[in-house]
């Protein structure tokens, strides 16, 4: 487990407790309420039409903004982490409502980014083995 997985854990067991201690119920989502699978063409599609690539790379390699923009190929972030995160983006980033941007559609660009090859390794570069 990295540690943005442990602090959506911790965060999700803190939002229960308050919920218990403030009296109310808690849904509890079951394992077949996955969420939905992403289709990597429309998700290449959402990502360029969008503007994703203005700041990340039309590879999801990530670039320059007013400061260092995170690579993105190969995600590591689960499809709804990611989506959470378009919710309330940090920073520059803007945010992406569910009315702007479903989560069918945060799933495909998911499935966009995990299908991208990500960053090659210096010795498989062959001018900077010279």
């Amino acid at each position: 487990m990295n540690i943005s997985q442990s602090v959506i854990r911790f965060g999700a067991v803190a939002a229960i407790a308050a919920t218990f201690a403030a009296g109310g119920a808690v849904v509890v989502s079951r394992a077949d309420d996955a969420p939905p699978a992403g289709d990597p063409v429309n998700g290449k599609r959402l990502y360029l039409a969008d503007g994703c690539f203005e700041c990340h790379g039309r590879a999801g390699q990530g670039g320059r903004f007013n400061y260092q923009t995170p690579a993105l190929a190969q995600i590591a972030l689960p499809v709804d982490s990611f989506t959470a995160f378009l919710r309330e983006a940090p920073n520059d980033m803007p945010s992406f409502s569910e009315q702007v941007l479903s989560d069918k559609d945060a799933a495909d660009i998911h499935a966009f980014l995990s299908s991208l090859p990500g960053p090659r390794d210096a010795k498989d570069i062959p001018i900077l083995n010279n």
